[in-house]
């Protein structure tokens, strides 16, 4: 099968946007550098456009044609705000927001010439992920471009059950969160394969099987413990979840399952299409009535209240009229005056340059 690329991307098709999200030292920057370095590596090559969303960072292996750490300072907002380094990323990102719809713009105007949008996200995901500015950039691309969301995990540390479990609670409530095309990523399949956690998501006995070999499952009586019993309850829960979910395991550094990827990400296009964008439109459209509801009931209520003074003083339209004689069209004369210059009763004053003046007898009670 042919590589998705140029050739197999049809032109005239808005750029795929990926969001890649994970948690801290899941590899993300290391994948959107590979995605990177595959496409370019296609016959033609095909340049994706990417973003650096992430403030903090010391450098990153990827040449970003957007870079947060361009318009905003990291180590300054920390400074001007007294911030740790969280509250110093989040504002930041609030801060990038802000700009955002000249993003869009730059974005749109290679809309023609690029067809992947690569968009690599803070490390710490709670930052982008719960923030309204994560809720606005998610919103704000997905709105304009097809987009999918690409969780990255660590392979290695989720060979324990408890933490795939966690990986998963966490993947669950970003699918619903953004309700968008959504592909697992397991990364770091050179360290560690990810057919064990496939099975896992394939057949619930598995992962409880997994479970109940593990230590520390069991309470010094031999019942199953309450994280134990939690787990094997979700497991069941999160079969449905599994059920029309894309996963893929990628070697970040090898380059293995890159390929698959982006045969998953075109899949995702066409979910994109038949199911987020007639849920889009419709929430503008109901969006759109409710503001029409609120300016019609304003215009019905305006007319109701003037129907009812003109009924009370049946004189009053009379006396609203112009006089002819007194209206002059001829506003030759009128002269603006601007007194932006001119000191007024309620400008601001220096009180350490304030003076009494000689007749005002005040005597001000002295505090204490």
């Amino acid at each position: 099968m042919e590589a998705p690329g140029p050739s197999t991307v049809k032109k005239g098709k808005k750029p795929m946007t990926i969001i890649t999200i994970g948690m801290a030292g899941a590899g993300k920057s290391t994948f959107v550098q590979r995605l990177n370095s595959y496409l370019h590596s296609l016959q033609p090559p095909s340049p994706p456009y990417i973003l650096n969303l992430d403030p903090a960072v010391t450098r990153v292996p990827y040449e970003a044609n957007i870079d947060i750490r361009d318009t905003v300072n990291y180590q300054e907002v920390m400074k001007q705000y007294n911030l740790g380094p969280n509250g110093g990323i989040l504002t930041a990102l609030n801060l990038f927001t802000t700009k955002f719809d000249q993003v869009l713009d730059l974005v749109e105007k290679r809309a023609d010439t690029v067809d992947y949008v690569i968009l690599d996200t803070p490390g710490q995901i709670e930052i982008f992920t719960w923030s309204a500015s994560g809720a606005i950039i998610t919103d704000a691309v997905a709105s304009s471009l097809p987009t999918v969301v690409a969780y990255i995990i660590d392979t290695p540390r989720t060979t324990a059950p408890a933490t795939f479990m966690s990986n998963m609670l966490y993947a669950c409530s970003i699918l619903y969160k953004t309700k968008l095309p959504f592909i697992l990523v397991f990364n770091k399949t050179d360290v560690q394969p990810h057919g064990f956690a496939l099975e896992w998501m394939a057949d619930f006995e598995e992962f409880q099987a997994a479970l109940s070999s593990h230590s520390n499952t069991r309470d010094s009586e031999g019942e199953p413990t309450y994280m134990n019993s939690l787990m094997n309850s979700m497991s069941l829960v999160l079969d449905e979840f599994y059920k029309n979910l894309k996963a893929v395991g990628v070697s970040s550094v090898t380059g293995d399952g890159i390929k698959e990827f982006f045969e998953a990400v075109e899949g995702s296009r066409e979910e994109y299409e038949k199911e987020y964008l007639p849920e889009l439109e419709k929430a503008r459209a109901q969006r759109e009535k409710s503001l029409q509801d609120v300016k019609d009931d304003s215009t019905n209520r305006l007319m109701k209240d003037l129907a009812i003074d003109r009924a009370k003083n049946p004189n009053s339209a009379l006396d609203d009229r112009w006089d002819d004689e007194e209206f002059d069209d001829d506003d030759g004369d009128l002269n603006i005056i601007d007194r932006s210059d001119e000191r007024g009763p309620r400008e601001y004053v220096d009180m350490t340059r304030a003076q009494r003046h000689e007749a005002e007898e005040i005597n001000w009670p002295r505090p204490g």
